[in-house]
């Protein structure tokens, strides 16, 4: 067993300030045996180091450095989700607090809209965009269909996976909730991938608006507008 630090924050304080509770709910989490301090089981009393020691509860990281932010941003049209651009277009991130610096997490097209996470938190980015995690995103998609709305046939290749110049995507989760507006649910993060998956069932997308990020969602955030992610939104992201 490695020695106690005698410098840096006592545990359950940092863990209390994180959310997980009071000191005394805290300190429980510790005796229990379910809190780690780089990779080994904590004991009462230590000490961490925020800018180095990894922390994790039940197994999940926990991100305690003081300097970590979480935004959730509504991203509006003809916003590009980049953090520099050579076209001097509008970033999402001029549309958060300048300082800490952040970046944009995932794809989210130039014409298209809705919910993006911008952090400087590297871990949770990596949690959120590789596809071995398989984190979903849900679009609401508006495309070109008779009245009828797109058949259920179209709607079933989708289900499937459909071809792409860059390989078949994953079966997807698709609804109709409307005649000619989908929702969709995909977990993985391909260039205009939502799009170019409707053009290939034979239905153009007029409209898409990212509507939830795992189980992040947020309607009542218009577009422009951002929050920070509570607590526990981080925590349920970083959940393996």
């Amino acid at each position: 067993m490695s020695e106690t630090p005698e410098t840096g924050e006592r545990l359950q304080k940092v863990l209390a300030q994180r959310g997980f509770g009071s000191r005394r709910v805290c300190e429980e989490l510790i005796v229990e045996g379910r809190v780690t301090v780089n990779g080994e089981v904590a004991e009462l009393g230590r000490r961490v180091d925020v800018e180095r020691d990894v922390v994790a509860v039940d197994g999940t990281p926990v991100g305690v450095r003081p300097d970590l932010v979480y935004y959730l941003l509504h991203k509006p049209y003809n916003v590009i989700a980049t953090a520099k651009d050579t076209h001097d277009r509008v970033s999402v991130v001029e549309l958060v607090p300048a300082e800490p610096r952040v970046h944009p997490v995932g794809r989210l097209d130039l014409d298209s809209e809705g919910l993006i996470i911008l952090t400087n938190d590297g871990d949770l980015t990596h949690r959120l965009t590789h596809p071995s995690f398989g984190v979903e995103k849900e679009y609401l998609v508006h495309v070109r269909s008779g009245p009828d709305g797109v058949p259920e046939s179209a709607l079933n290749k989708l289900r499937k996976g459909v071809a792409l110049d860059d390989g078949m995507t994953a079966p997807a989760k698709v609804g109709q909730v409307q005649p000619g507006v989908l929702r969709i649910v995909i977990h993985e993060g391909r260039h205009r991938q939502v799009r170019r998956m409707c053009d290939a069932v034979g239905h153009e997308v007029n409209r898409l608006v990212r509507t939830r990020i795992g189980m992040v969602t947020d309607p009542t955030l218009a577009p422009g507008e951002w929050r920070h992610l509570t607590t526990q939104e981080v925590r349920a992201l970083a959940v393996r």
